[in-house]
């Protein structure tokens, strides 16, 4: 009888893999000239005026994927479709390694990618470990006040009492389910305040707040919450939208891409920033899993999608995860470019043994920052303030505190408000692998943030030439009141080599033919004169 039953085992085991995922690319979209001529129609006014306050680019990839192929593909025989991606122009499906083979012979399908890279290749068999389990080994009777200091770690605090709680920032959270979110005391004034966007499930493609778990129901109020005397988020004014992205009944590549569209559905809605307290490293198939060398922020299907989110304007904070003291390195989307990845530690601020750490396979430091994740304050999903473990919730913490910062500049690029936390942190001039660039102090990053104000009114009203050192061309920017001009550029015994009518249409000069030195330009208009030093190269 056990011999049966072993063989039942074995057979049922064998067919549960015989299912492949994959994702199927397309070669086209529908009408992308004339969405971008008219990209409401693809967009939502926010995301149209965040970009536009930033500067980036709306391009094919705001478009969306041909639905027509999308159905073509869902109808094929054998193959489901859990998941699409316009970003990618790609759908994630699921079916056996034949019927998957088969789209190849769709027009429109240029490209297979599966999710197993080497099919025939043989693994061993180590049990998927459980994402969330340091995370509530630690519960205590809740103390107030007792959020006071993960919050005041990072100088958060700072920017409350200056007024800079997160308002008008909306974020998204990407987790497993956030059961009791409309009923919860803790986000009462966020619900009376309209300030609480919606939820959707890309699991289950519905609407529920609920999920399959109540890991989100934790995290979000680390940014989000707020109980009067008890506990208050790192940006508890700010808007929320809550994503359901992870699926607890399977660990699969497909939630990499339920999460990838959760980014493409919260670009399109004005998402400044996004919290995600997931990784993802081995999955149930072990076939799946991704090696060491995958995790160098371009491969997996998270990691793209993280770096195309960022080059869309947003900051993707993201867990570090709880591997510390096995696998070890952050897993993906931690390990993207793109990811603004957080580690956890201690209440004294020291690195805890759970949290992963690099480098990336491409040897860059992750990760980025450190906040506190070891005895985290929460909310529950009953309303009752505790603690939590993991750096699940340093994350959260520092996404807020990210929402809350970039609400003094909002015009600020995500790029330039990541790298202004990083070198405010404590270890900016001496990275590591296991804390990356440290714990950041919001107070001296608003600082910096308000000295680059500071600068750009400048140059609104001044000229600036650039790049200094220089190789062969001068860039001369304009203030906005003036477009015509008098360029002249001198050597150091006061000789004049160049003399040049400029505008904003002309403004480069070349300097390829002079001579490596130190030189002086002028620039003069309306009868003032601005004076710059040069040094050519």
């Amino acid at each position: 009888m056990k011999k049966l039953f072993l063989l039942f085992v074995i057979l049922i085991s064998q067919f549960s893999f015989a299912q492949e995922d994959a994702l199927v690319f397309f070669a086209d979209k529908e009408n992308v000239d004339g969405s971008l001529a008219n990209p409401i129609t693809i967009l939502s006014q926010a995301a149209l005026d965040r970009k536009q306050l930033q500067g980036t680019l709306i391009d094919a990839r705001d478009v969306p994927l041909n639905e027509t192929y999308k159905a073509t593909v869902s109808n094929s025989s054998g193959i489901t479709v859990l998941a699409k991606s316009k970003w990618l122009n790609a759908v994630y499906v699921r079916g056996s390694q034949a019927n998957i083979n088969n789209l190849s012979n769709l027009s429109f399908v240029t490209e297979i990618e599966f999710m197993n890279q080497n099919l025939n290749r043989s693994f061993q068999r180590n049990a998927p470990t459980d994402k969330f389990e340091i995370e509530y080994q630690e519960r205590v009777v809740y103390n107030y006040g007792e959020a006071d200091n993960q919050t005041t770690m990072l100088a958060v605090d700072f920017l409350h009492e200056n007024d800079f709680t997160g308002e008008d920032i909306v974020v998204a959270f990407m987790d497993n389910g956030y059961p009791n979110f409309s009923t919860n005391p803790a986000y009462a004034t966020l619900r009376a305040e309209g300030r609480y966007k919606g939820s959707y499930d890309f699991v289950a493609r519905s609407t529920s707040e609920n999920g399959t778990g109540s890991h989100g129901a934790s995290t979000v109020s680390d940014a989000a919450g707020f109980l009067p005397n008890q506990f208050v988020g790192t940006a508890p004014n700010a808007s929320y939208y809550l994503f359901i992205t992870e699926d607890d009944n399977e660990e699969s590549p497909a939630e990499e891409a339920y999460w990838v569209e959760a980014l493409e559905r919260a670009d399109s809605l004005g998402v400044y920033v996004t919290n995600t307290s997931l990784g993802y490293q081995d999955f149930d198939n072990p076939a799946y899993d991704h090696q060491y060398e995958d995790l160098d922020g371009q491969t997996t299907v998270a990691a793209r999608g993280s770096n195309i989110a960022f080059e869309k304007g947003m900051i993707n904070v993201t867990s570090a995860g709880n591997d510390g003291g096995s696998f070890g390195f952050v897993a993906t989307p931690a390990d993207a470019p793109g990811s603004f990845t957080v580690g956890a530690v201690d209440f004294n601020g020291n690195y805890v043994s759970f949290s992963s750490f690099g480098p990336t396979s491409d040897g860059r430091i992750k990760p980025d920052v450190m906040a506190k994740g070891s005895g985290a304050a929460i909310v529950n999903r009953f309303g009752d303030v505790d603690f939590a473990s993991g750096t699940s919730f340093s994350s959260p913490i520092m996404a807020g505190a990210v929402a809350s910062f970039w609400q003094a500049r909002p015009q600020t690029s995500n790029a330039e408000i990541m790298q202004i936390i990083r070198e405010s942190s404590d270890r900016f001039n001496n990275p590591t692998n296991r804390e990356g660039y440290g714990i950041p102090d919001f107070s001296q990053a608003l600082a910096a943030l308000q000295l680059l104000g500071v600068e750009d009114q400048l140059l609104e009203s001044q000229f600036a030439l650039y790049p200094n050192p220089i190789s062969s061309e001068i860039n001369i920017s304009f203030p906005k009141t003036l477009d015509k001009a008098t360029f002249k550029l001198y050597n150091v015994l006061g000789s004049q080599l160049i003399r040049a009518e400029i505008s904003t249409l002309r403004n480069k000069i070349d300097v390829s033919n002079l001579a490596s030195g130190m030189y002086v330009a002028t620039i003069e208009a309306n009868g003032k004169s601005n004076t710059f030093k040069l040094i050519k190269e």
